[in-house]
């Protein structure tokens, strides 16, 4: 019995290890310590990119639900204003003199009518307060005045600028009352105009921003998504930020990963790539549907193909 204790005892004295201020430590061993940083190591590879595929797709949840309550909304507007849906604010000019301007537009640079609203808050506001609901989850940076400028309607002006009327350019695309050129098919494309819809309207009512040539980001395609290999091109005081990738020469539309939302006139919201969409370019003169030239303006607007048809 003596023998044993006085065994245990030499143990723990090689482990014990008692310090001078009173208190003791264990003692661990140079392997000991690399094993544990071994695993560490280990498991944060595992366990990073998981994280990062967790917050993608958790953006991705709220981007649905975002653009499924735009659509929600938008359907209800026309309910209460004589089944037509809001006035596009994606317009520069006045009376005769205007012309289209890109999608992206939250609020316009001037009201072509004097009965016509140059924000779009002033048509939904009442049923969408948080400004949040109309940005893209997966835009690299959040507009400065977004909310602001949302809250402030027709009246919205930049601090940071002179003394005039400011636009806001978001990132997602807004359909409802827009004209566009279809190149590939040589016709025009019409959003929705009225709740029972036709013939020639698109049932497309807002989209995750995709396209190329954009004049902040020329030769590039640019999304409000991240797409491989982009960096960011950096918001202004009249834009948002958005993700760009200077075109390559062997770049295919399909070839390009990414994947992105739009809603519909029937509530409904779905995924697409970008193999499965159609080039539409803004109207420069609306007397003949031509578009801005090519190197001109903002560039090329990818549809989803579903919303052609």
């Amino acid at each position: 019995m003596g023998n044993d204790w006085q065994g245990g005892a030499t143990i723990l004295r090689r482990k014990y290890k008692p310090v001078q201020d009173g208190c003791s430590l264990w003692g661990f061993t140079i392997i000991e310590l690399l094993v544990v940083v071994a695993v560490i190591s280990l498991l944060s590879a595992i366990l990073v990119p998981s994280m990062a595929r967790i917050k993608r797709l958790a953006r991705r949840v709220v981007n649905s639900a975002n653009q499924k309550q735009i659509t929600n909304t938008a359907v209800l507007f026309t309910l209460d204003n004589d089944n037509r849906y809001p006035e596009s604010v994606a317009t520069i000019g006045f009376g005769f003199n205007w012309n289209w301007q890109e999608p992206m537009m939250l609020t316009g640079y001037r009201a072509r009518s004097p009965r016509l609203h140059r924000s779009m808050s002033e048509y939904l506001q009442p049923y969408i307060p948080d400004a949040d609901i109309m940005y893209c989850t997966g835009s690299p940076a959040k507009y400065r005045y977004l909310q602001a400028a949302w809250d402030a309607g027709d009246e919205w002006d930049n601090p940071d600028t002179g003394p005039v009327g400011d636009p806001v350019s978001g990132t997602y695309c807004f359909y409802w009352n827009y004209t566009g050129y279809l190149p590939g098919r040589t016709r025009l494309f019409y959003g929705p105009r009225t709740g029972d819809g036709g013939r020639t309207q698109s049932k497309l009512l807002v989209s995750d921003y995709f396209g190329f040539d954009h004049h902040r980001s020329r030769n590039a395609f640019g999304s409000c998504e991240k797409l491989k290999g982009a960096s960011i091109t950096r918001g202004t005081l009249l834009s948002s930020a958005y993700w760009s990738r200077s075109r390559r020469i062997d770049d295919m539309l399909a070839s390009i990963e990414i994947k992105l939302n739009a809603g519909y006139t029937d509530g409904h919201v779905e995924s697409y790539s970008a193999g499965d969409v159609e080039s539409m370019k803004v109207i420069w003169k609306i007397s003949t549907g031509e578009p801005y030239p090519e190197g001109i303006g903002p560039g090329r607007f990818y549809l989803p193909i579903n919303a052609l048809h």
